[in-house]
């Protein structure tokens, strides 16, 4: 067989809504004719693309590659023969983003979508850093992270929007003492070292600290860390201690990652612009795309979509 745009919207669709059945009912079309056509696909490219569970399917590492270049194929067939509207954004949109998995979703998404659109990238860790560049003008944009009550501050040349707000996991070695329990205590963690990120300048480290005390310990040991994620996993596998974690991580050999009981502790992604160089057309456009973006990796993270089940659903705030 050869790869057609309805195979591609069959995958997407699936991918959506975490079931060939409501996939099914969403496109129109039967469950068995739905479930035929993924098999056909996934004979075609030789691997599982989804992994089946009692709760529905969710893409497999391979799966959501393809998924996620199915998007950008579909977005640009529906492109084709489109002239760009007068005001659509042209040029180069400078953004800043801080250390954010939606990151690389959102902006395959936004270049799919707004493929006469320049993006220009650049790394920054604190958020705090993240508005002195907005309101110097060193960027147009930016990805950036707050916590409940402790909102953004900027001046009115800024504007921000929640993009979407999560609870903060734990990462243990995977022969932690704690390795067979589905939630974890933070106050059973008092004993533990802990690997835990510098200022941001928006909070954190303080709302961690503010938890700490709030059950009851201080933390004994703490490393200051800001390596990469694969490096911190490493020192967690190696037991060397654990680590407050975004959720949607996706844990190495060795490595667990499990929520908190009562959830202490949360963290907001926000986008931040300037609205005399960014329009809301364009806003509207980011925000989608890292919200879908995020959707994808809640569906690759089986200990958030299994909290994700019972709790909360992924909606901008």
């Amino acid at each position: 067989m050869e790869l057609e745009l309805r195979h591609l919207r069959v995958l997407c669709a699936i991918a959506d809504a975490g079931s060939v059945g409501r996939a099914a009912a969403q496109l129109g079309y039967s469950q068995p004719a739905v479930s035929t056509q993924l098999r056909r696909i996934e004979r075609h490219l030789g691997e599982p693309l989804f992994a089946r569970g009692p709760s529905g399917v969710r893409p497999t590492r391979y799966g959501a590659e393809v998924v996620e270049q199915a998007r950008d194929v579909l977005a640009r067939a529906a492109a084709i023969g489109h002239r760009p509207a007068a005001g659509r954004p042209r040029g180069t949109l400078r953004v800043a983003a801080t250390n954010s998995p939606v990151l690389s979703g959102t902006v395959s998404r936004i270049r799919a979508r707004l493929p006469e659109l320049t993006l220009a990238v650049t790394s920054v860790y604190a958020s705090s850093r993240i508005v002195e560049l907005l309101e110097e003008g060193a960027v147009d944009a930016a990805i950036a992270a707050d916590y409940p009550g402790l909102e953004l501050r900027h001046s009115t040349a800024v504007r921000h929007r929640g993009i979407v707000t999560e609870p903060t996991f734990v990462a243990l070695p995977a022969r932690h003492r704690l390795r067979q329990s589905p939630q974890v205590h933070l106050a059973d963690l008092a004993e533990d070292a802990w690997f835990v990120t510098p200022d941001d300048g928006a909070g954190w480290p303080g709302v961690f600290y503010d938890a700490c005390a709030a059950a009851g310990f201080t933390p004994r040991t703490v490393h200051e860390w800001l390596g990469d994620q694969t490096q911190l996993q490493s020192m967690i596998a190696d037991g060397l201690g654990v680590s407050l974690v975004q959720p949607t991580l996706r844990p190495i050999p060795h490595v667990q990652v499990k929520p908190l009981v009562g959830s202490p502790l949360w963290c907001r992604y926000v986008l931040a612009w300037r609205p005399d160089t960014v329009t809301d057309d364009l806003v509207d456009t980011v925000v989608r795309s890292a919200m879908d973006a995020y959707r994808d990796l809640v569906a690759q993270a089986p200990h958030l979509r299994t909290w994700a089940s019972r709790t909360w659903s992924v909606t901008g705030a």
